[in-house]
């Protein structure tokens, strides 16, 4: 990574927070693949509990809700994006069984054996990959489910630019294989793997952003901390574009032995 853009831990959380806020999703995805990846789950009753862990402001767990029976927990650990999760279940006039709250993946309220399915789009990251796998476990009834989204290396080799820049920002990025192997070694069986295809960084991550960078300029005019971060993010765009076919987001699906 160049000299002039910095890694993504040295910027306020705050100051991300508010940026992400003004944007439907805070990660690549879509509403397709949300559907797509719920495809491979079975066996979801009114009954069921559900949890979408790093929820955000809610743009998949409200997909999810409107394709998946049973009672739906958000959790995020900032209170600005629970709010806007729960104006958002209202407006859908889902919030009878689609909640927000705020806490913490390391530090979940529930009992073992609770939960159907745990969901986690682009997020398990914040807890790590492996490690999230091993604790959630617990707290999936035998036979439950778990669907994450994850950044993954799709070669075994790649460019040193961007090789740096994924290891600075999460080092824990690994192949397909791996991260297979980690699920089956956590105590699942592999259900389901694929990639997210390309328009869900351009068309639904990266474009919506655009205007979401001049506005927050706008609003923080004269603040250098705010003008580094975005452009941080202009920089991970270029990146994308420049080296998509060695690295992407891959859903993966597990069962609970």
């Amino acid at each position: 990574m160049s000299n002039e853009n910095k890694s993504i831990h040295e910027f306020d959380v705050n100051l991300i927070c508010e940026y992400f806020a003004t944007v439907e999703r805070q990660g690549p995805g879509s509403p397709e693949i949300t559907m797509k990846a719920l495809s491979f789950v079975d066996n979801l009753t009114d009954e069921s509990r559900i949890v979408d862990l790093g929820c955000g402001t809610g743009g998949q767990t409200m997909v999810l809700a409107q394709h998946a029976p049973g009672q739906i927990t958000g959790i995020d650990l900032f209170p600005g994006f629970v709010d806007l999760f729960n104006a958002n279940a209202r407006k859908l006039n889902l919030q009878n069984r689609v909640k927000g709250i705020v806490g913490s993946m390391d530090d979940l309220p529930f009992q073992e054996e609770e939960l159907d399915l745990i969901w986690s789009e682009g997020a398990i990251y914040n807890i790590g990959f492996e490690r999230g796998l091993n604790e959630w476990r617990q707290f999936l009834k035998k036979g439950g489910y778990l669907a994450v989204s994850e950044a993954s290396w799709f070669t075994d080799e790649r460019p040193t630019e961007i090789d740096e820049f994924w290891k600075d920002a999460y080092p824990e990025i690994d192949t397909i294989p791996r991260k297979v192997t980690q699920m089956q070694q956590a105590g699942y069986v592999p259900v389901a793997t694929f990639i997210l295809p390309e328009n869900c960084w351009t068309e639904h991550f990266y474009r919506p952003q655009e205007t979401a960078h001049e506005t927050f300029l706008t609003k923080n005019a004269g603040n250098k901390a705010a003008e580094e971060f975005i452009a941080n993010q202009r920089h991970e765009v270029q990146l994308y574009y420049k080296y998509k076919d060695y690295y992407g987001y891959v859903f993966y699906i597990g069962k609970k032995l």
